[in-house]
């Protein structure tokens, strides 16, 4: 009699905690705009609430897929294709935690929301730590995962995300050694994900130099969703070097913190730079591949979490350089996100109402 509903569970993957990633983020851009703006205060409220509701649900969906299906959950943890998907499982904890620091304290009141927010990022960070020392392992061991893709970055993303909300958390902690401290660490994530994104990014490049020398496609068209994924290593690294360069000026002295402050402005030009480029060429691609008929799969969730950093990042920088040109480039990426969002979310519930389960790119 119980086989219908276990079998609901047989397959929650850790990429449908991309959706929680995707949903959480909107809350974040939003916040780290004008607050006092109503039109951003009602985004962020909306999508803080279905953020909680959507990690809630997975987190109970993934807890019954454990339960149930231990042996498909062990083989998905052990899969070299699926493994690198834990990483969202810890971005959606860092994510919803975040939102639910700033924008959670309006209905949970400062303390409960504040200690709801440490709690996540204690989680999603030890978590990220977790994926990012095994993939980096795995890549040390035997290269990786072949081919090279781009959701390579998944595992070793997190910390990133880590360093970029640990800038608000140490504005939680009392003054002294401990904020201090959770300051340095976030440096250290932030240079670790930095280091780790780099090597892999090179070793898909290479693969798609390869894949073209063979005369092949440089990535397999059902994954292009996952060429965004880099998008939001550019966008969260912006975001973390001027956030923790702001952190600092409250834990540091003013010699240091105007020294990472100059860093967070200069390493925001130059991959800002960038990251225009590959936004520009990202969105042309897709494009295409909406044209040519490209399927829909949970891998979607690609296209919002990346565009959130962005904005993320453009916000974090344009405070910083007093740009309002910056600062209408984070606006326009929220606004661009939104009917996004809605586009992949309704996909989503589509597929779950016809019974069928997406499968990851």
């Amino acid at each position: 009699m119980n086989t219908a509903p276990q079998s609901a569970f047989a397959h929650i993957t850790p990429n449908w905690f991309a959706a929680a990633m995707g949903t959480g983020i909107v809350s974040v851009a939003a916040a780290s705009l004008e607050p006092e703006i109503a039109a951003l205060k009602v985004v962020a409220e909306v999508f803080w609430f279905l953020a909680v509701a959507i990690l809630f649900a997975l987190v109970g969906a993934f807890a019954a897929h454990w339960t149930s299906h231990r042996d498909q959950a062990l083989a998905y943890l052990r899969s070299p294709a699926m493994f690198p998907f834990y990483g969202a499982v810890a971005m959606a904890l860092l994510t919803v935690g975040s939102a639910t620091g700033t924008t959670g304290q309006i209905f949970l009141g400062h303390g409960v929301a504040i200690a709801i927010s440490l709690t996540l990022w204690v989680l999603g960070t030890a978590l990220g730590l977790g994926t990012y020392v095994v993939m980096m392992v795995r890549l040390a061991r035997d290269g990786g995962m072949a081919p090279a893709m781009p959701f390579w970055l998944m595992p070793v993303v997190p910390p990133m995300v880590s360093a970029t909300t640990g800038a608000a958390v140490t504005s939680h902690l009392s003054e002294g050694a401990l904020r201090t401290s959770v300051l340095v660490f976030c440096y250290i994530l932030f240079a670790m994900a930095l280091t780790a994104a780099i090597v892999i990014i090179v070793a898909v490049a290479r693969q798609f130099a390869d894949n073209r020398a063979r005369g092949v496609d440089a990535i397999p068209f059902n994954a292009i969703p996952s060429l965004w994924i880099p998008l939001g290593v550019i966008g969260q690294s912006i975001g973390a070097s001027n956030l923790l360069a702001a952190a600092s000026q409250d834990v540091l002295d003013a010699h240091t913190a105007a020294a990472l402050h100059t860093f967070g402005l200069a390493y925001g030009t130059v991959v800002g730079a960038l990251g225009v480029v590959a936004f520009i060429t990202v969105t042309t691609i897709t494009v295409q591949a909406l044209r040519r008929g490209l399927s829909f799969s949970l891998g979607w969730w690609s296209f919002t979490f990346p565009i959130g950093a962005c904005a993320v990042g453009a916000s974090a920088f344009g405070v910083a350089t007093g740009s309002p040109l910056v600062l209408a480039v984070a606006v326009t990426l929220l606004v661009a996100l939104i009917p996004i969002w809605a586009t992949v979310a309704s996909r989503t519930v589509a597929s779950i109402r016809s019974g069928v389960l997406p499968a990851a790119a």
